[in-house]
């Protein structure tokens, strides 16, 4: 049987697996509402216990473990990365740092940051002054 050598398709294949598993690692979505931002990033495989999640100052970290014993089994195919991961968010002022929450559910971490209430849209009422108030006090500023 003959075979063709073509130098170029373990590379093509390397580069492939590489930037799979760049996009796979730690991979996040974050959406906001009126009142918190909430950060999902897939963990799968990994379990409560060996996440860490971290704040200082504005930067949130988030840690995985993921690592499976293979000791004594014959590996055949081994294409799930294993070892530790971590992602840095820098997050705004604009969010209350000291009361986020994170949780996992299906295989996704899933943290919520509230919104400050310094930084959520309110409304700011309008007062009015007579027009008779305002030339008052126009012409009292003037003669001095």
């Amino acid at each position: 049987m003959l075979m063709r050598f073509d130098p170029f398709r373990d590379i093509d294949r390397m580069t492939e697996q590489i930037s799979r598993q760049s996009r796979s690692l730690l991979a996040m979505d974050a959406v906001r509402d009126d009142d918190e931002v909430v950060v999902y990033i897939d963990v799968p495989g990994v379990g409560a216990d060996d996440i860490d999640v971290s704040v200082e100052k504005n930067e949130l970290t988030v840690a995985v473990e993921r690592r499976w014993t293979g000791e004594g089994k014959q590996v055949l195919s081994s294409e799930r990365p294993q070892g530790s991961f971590s992602r840095r968010i820098m997050l705004s002022d604009a969010l209350d740092l000291d009361r986020l929450a994170a949780s996992t559910s299906d295989g996704v971490l899933i943290i919520r940051v509230p919104v400050a209430e310094r930084s959520k849209p309110r409304r700011i009422d309008v007062s009015s002054t007579s027009d008779d108030q305002a030339i008052e006090t126009t012409s009292t500023d003037s003669d001095a």
